[in-house]
């Protein structure tokens, strides 16, 4: 009696460990299944369409070659339009300029007075003129004869070629003077223009990425100073298969939410570009349907709150 009794409690000792395994085997599948119908739903229902966040940047480059005397960037700044924020040793333009501007001087004390230089002559021909006229009132007394009064017709002649003379002279230096001034001046305005560009001005309003180079380097035309990103609006590159063509539209409002891991963040955003030409997918982008291969980039404009950054993951339903 006792050996069935031991037989028996061992018996339901093995029914229940038996009962318990199969009773977890249950719930982790039912609770697998529940995980794959909540991932299904998320990747295939919820989006339409997925992508990453991206801003406008801007790279910023030296238009100067020279030192760099003062570069007052850090990252992380935030910087408005038209800041400036340092500038390239100007020295050697600044004095080019001011020899020029000399030069420009000394020609215009050397541009002759016409007036003054034809003055002379103008007298003589005047007092030319008043003596013809005495010897026409002597000639028609019979004081002076026909010779006298033919002698001071040809000096009025010699003295009016001589005054055409002076003023085509003059006038030629003049304009020859005219044309120097101009050249020197096409000269002091590119130098201005050299000189302007010596300032580093910030071409956008957002926030420093990346500093490429500190106060005190030696720079040159063309080398990148720093990176500069409008973080405050974001933009949204995500891609659409050719039958979800109908459901967006320039303007149109849409949801976007951000992928942050552990959860995601709604912002409205609005589509403000829709390719015209279509593409294979990228690698790295998943489409509603995988199996589509040609898909249509999209911008979605989104108003950043300061946690969305750039390549970012996100996702966009219509």
């Amino acid at each position: 009696m006792r050996d069935m009794v031991f037989w028996m409690n061992n018996r339901t000792k093995i029914i229940i460990k038996i009962y318990m395994k199969t009773k977890l085997k249950l719930f982790q599948l039912s609770l697998f299944g529940v995980l794959l119908l909540a991932a299904c739903k998320g990747s295939n229902g919820k989006y339409d369409a997925s992508g990453t966040f991206e801003a406008t940047e801007v790279i910023v480059s030296s238009e100067a070659m020279g030192k760099l005397m003062q570069f007052n960037v850090q990252e992380g700044d935030k910087l408005s339009v038209n800041q400036t924020v340092g500038y390239v040793d100007s020295l050697q333009l600044y004095y080019k300029e001011k020899q020029l501007l000399a030069s420009v001087k000394s020609l215009q004390s050397t541009r002759p007075d016409i007036n003054k230089q034809i003055a002379a002559t103008q007298q003589q021909i005047a007092t030319a003129l008043t003596e013809k006229a005495r010897i026409e009132k002597l000639l028609k007394a019979n004081a002076a004869n026909q010779k006298q009064l033919d002698d001071q017709n040809s000096l009025l002649a010699v003295l009016g070629k001589q005054l055409d003379a002076q003023k085509s002279t003059l006038q030629n230096t003049d304009q020859s003077l005219t044309d120097q001034s101009s050249s020197l001046a096409y000269q002091i305005d590119q130098l201005k223009d050299q000189l302007a560009k010596c300032k580093i001005i910030n071409p956008i309003a957002g926030t420093v990425l990346t500093k490429y180079t500190e106060a005190g380097e030696v720079t040159a035309l063309g080398k990148a100073l720093y990176k500069i990103a409008d973080i405050d609006n974001m933009f949204l590159r995500a891609y659409i298969t050719n039958d979800q063509l109908s459901k967006v539209k320039i303007g149109q409002q849409v949801k976007v939410y951000a992928d942050f891991g552990s959860g995601s963040k709604a912002y409205q955003g609005t589509v403000s570009w829709i390719s015209d030409k279509a593409e294979f997918t990228p690698k790295t982008i998943q489409t509603r349907d995988e199996r589509t291969n040609l898909v249509y980039a999209m911008k979605i404009a989104v108003k950043n709150d300061g946690y969305i950054k750039i390549g970012m993951y996100g996702d966009v339903t219509f």
